[in-house]
């Protein structure tokens, strides 16, 4: 299992700076009004209208890895080993330690000798 989560974070690094990479590669809506006006640098790399549906949907796929990778990790994470509770019956019983001899001194200034 712990190989399964090592594979998930690196799947969410690689789809965190994918949707990094892609969200800065997308122009802003007034990029869009300045070239209606023909202001220029509407040119891009995949042309006027094609970059928005390429890059768009290229972000939300990596989003979606993003968040399905995070929600896997989570998952794996609270998974924990539940221990038998304390009256289900396989806890050993406690033994008591044995008990000491009773020492009683005779004369304060001799040392006790057990009985």
């Amino acid at each position: 299992m712990e190989w399964f989560k090592t594979l998930l974070i690196v799947l969410q690094v690689i789809s965190a700076l994918a949707v990094i990479l892609l969200v800065l590669l997308q122009q802003g809506k007034g990029a869009d009004m300045g070239a209606a006006f023909g202001s220029g640098s509407s040119g891009s790399l995949f042309g006027a209208s094609g970059s928005a549906n390429f890059l768009s949907h290229a972000t939300a796929v990596f989003a979606a890895a993003f968040f399905i990778c995070t929600l896997g990790i989570t998952w794996i994470g609270n998974k924990k080993e539940v221990s038998p509770g304390v009256l289900s019956g396989t806890v050993a019983p406690v033994v008591a330690p044995a008990a000491a001899p009773l020492v009683t001194p005779q004369d304060p200034s001799k040392p006790a000798v057990p009985k």
